[in-house]
């Protein structure tokens, strides 16, 4: 038997200050237990209860990952384009994909955490006018390494991307988004799609729906939906855990998936029974401990 449907972890991100030794060490220890991909979030700084966090800048941080593993891929889940011009995404992309001997999963989306767009000087309005200019420029220097755009955001003028990595039309790309608009940009050249947790309830029920969604934007931009990869975030609740500190609930905290290896194992498989083919696990909490035990998860899943 094989496993039904691809499995990651992200990792910490402002759980505690989480230093480099740490990062490395759990990276490496989700690649040694079998997991399918390592994950980190895109942001810059959120107001907590406990204050202002960040957590390290999320490119950086891949191409440092990429080199202490060998298996799994790695991306960013997913990568806000308001946070660089597109050209330099697709150059920072590039760079990844090649440290990781392709590796990378592109994960981009517009962003939504105000606070953070603000103090970093990053243009919040008009995020989804925005985030299209950005994605056809993007798309195009990742697939063919060249463009030339005039917009009204961006203008990039026989932008080349030397050098590229090693898969000739570049790494897939992973959209994160739910909203309409975003997804009838999107899925005439989107690889895969992706939601967050607390979107669709943290249950296969919700992604269902979520996924018809993505079905009837493809039809309406005459792709078949069966060329788009689906794929969610899971909240999953391990012993210790009260509450990830991370991304934004939309006003409902959903009950995690928790209980035995047994347990947790037949939920992650009931994604994939609803079309799932990759999944990233947003453990609470994020630990060596927690990432050990998923150990017997993914024995589970193989099985």
């Amino acid at each position: 038997m094989t496993r039904p449907l691809k499995v990651g972890v992200q990792l910490p991100e402002v759980e505690w200050e989480v230093s480099w030794p740490e990062l490395i060490s759990m990276a490496q220890r989700a690649e040694a237990v079998g997991f399918d991909s390592i994950w980190l979030g895109d942001h810059l700084l959120y107001d907590l209860d406990v204050g202002p966090r960040g957590p390290w800048e999320v490119w950086t941080s891949l191409s440092v990952l990429a080199t202490v593993t060998d298996r799994v891929d790695l991306g960013p889940l997913v990568a806000s384009t308001a946070f660089h011009s597109p050209a330099m995404i697709a150059k920072q992309a590039a760079t990844v994909e090649a440290v990781s001997d392709g590796r990378l999963i592109l994960g981009l989306g517009a962003g939504w955490n105000a606070r953070e767009f603000s103090a970093f000087d990053c243009a919040f309005d008009r995020r989804v006018d925005r985030f299209a200019e950005s994605f056809t420029i993007i798309r195009e220097l990742a697939r063919t390494g060249s463009c030339t755009f005039d917009g009204e955001f961006n203008c990039v003028d026989n932008c080349i991307i030397h050098p590229r990595g090693p898969r000739e039309d570049g790494p897939p790309i992973m959209i994160g988004s739910n909203g309409p608009r975003m997804l009838r940009l999107t899925m005439a050249h989107a690889d895969s799609w992706n939601t967050w947790w607390s979107h669709m309830g943290n249950s296969a029920a919700g992604f269902a729906d979520l996924s018809r969604d993505v079905d009837a934007a493809c039809e309406d931009v005459g792709r078949d939906p069966a060329e788009v990869e689906r794929t969610c975030a899971i909240l999953v609740q391990l012993a210790g855990g009260k509450g990830r500190q991370m991304g934004s609930y939309l006003g409902r905290r959903p009950e995690p998936i928790s209980g035995s290896p047994t347990k947790i194992a037949d939920e992650i498989a009931a994604f994939a029974e609803v079309g799932a083919g990759h999944v990233q696990l947003v453990l609470d909490p994020i630990t060596d401990a927690s990432i050990d035990f998923m150990a017997d998860v993914l024995t589970l899943l193989d099985n």
